[in-house]
């Protein structure tokens, strides 16, 4: 299990781009037939992947965790963006077609990763905080999820957020997690930026042809820094970060906050006026 250290600001205003992605940006992480798991300071969050050939994957708890079984203490939340699979959680099947989310609470739980369809594996991408309380395992397929309609065409950020583990939705201790999309010919996924004071935020961005990119806005508002991010990579956004981005053309992003509470709208918004 990599490690990903985070800075202060101070330390992020003389990174040079290879520093930046070396902290921030998640690169490598969806791998045929493995389960990839990168560990962070950032509110101990645990980002991972799981991609089943014609092998189911066991996530087994890495030596770090000093854990019996990878949700001893842990809550876990997963997004399918690959072809249909499942996912057992001690014994129990919850089918999982593409957009579907599955949330495990903590506890002393089996899980195993499964693909239908090796030649159209699933690719489960989940992210986990540390958890106080237990609360039960559950599915909510694309159908499930609060849809929020934002933006305008004029301002080529109008999207539909998807929610799935929120204060209404799925019960959690301090994940949220869901989805953006975005319609074509818009490529802002949030305008203006903001930021959580009060938690972290994990953006992973997909359905990106090669050959498109999002150039990730982040950093202070009056000095801003930024980050070229192509499909399936996941960025690591501080509280004290903005967050934003453009993409070459249409995409999606997966979301996922932990930290103080799980009100879906408590954030801060920045002025474009204000960014340097």
């Amino acid at each position: 299990m990599n490690l990903h250290t985070m800075t202060d600001l101070g330390r992020m205003r003389t990174m040079t781009s290879a520093e930046l992605r070396q902290t921030f940006l998640v690169e490598a992480l969806f791998q045929p037939g493995a389960i990839t798991l990168v560990r962070t300071d950032l509110d101990r969050a645990i980002v991972g992947s799981a991609v089943p050939g014609a092998r189911a994957l066991t996530l087994e708890p890495p030596p770090e965790l000093r854990a019996s079984s990878f949700t001893e203490r842990r809550e876990l939340g997963v997004l399918n963006l690959g072809g249909a699979g499942s996912i057992l959680v001690d014994g129990e099947r919850h089918a999982m077609a593409a957009r579907d989310a599955l949330y495990v609470g903590r506890g002393d739980h089996k899980i195993v990763f499964e693909s239908d369809r090796p030649d159209a594996a699933a690719r489960f991408y989940f992210v986990s905080y540390p958890a106080h309380a237990v609360y039960p395992t559950t599915h909510a397929s694309f159908a499930d999820a609060a849809p929020l309609r934002l933006g305008t065409s004029a301002d080529a950020n109008e999207r539909t957020i998807y929610k799935y583990i929120h204060e209404d939705g799925i019960q959690s201790c301090q994940l949220m997690m869901g989805f953006t999309w975005l319609e074509e010919g818009s490529v802002w996924n949030t305008m203006p930026p903001h930021w959580h004071l009060s938690r972290s935020e994990i953006y992973l961005y997909f359905d990106l042809p090669a050959e498109a990119c999002v150039i990730h806005l982040m950093g202070a508002p009056d000095e801003t820094r930024h980050l070229i991010v192509r499909n399936e990579q996941a960025v690591l956004s501080p509280p004290w970060s903005i967050h934003s981005g453009a993409g070459t053309q249409r995409y999606g992003f997966a979301w996922a906050m932990g930290g103080e509470n799980r009100e879906f709208a408590d954030m801060e918004a920045v002025s474009p006026k204000i960014l340097r």
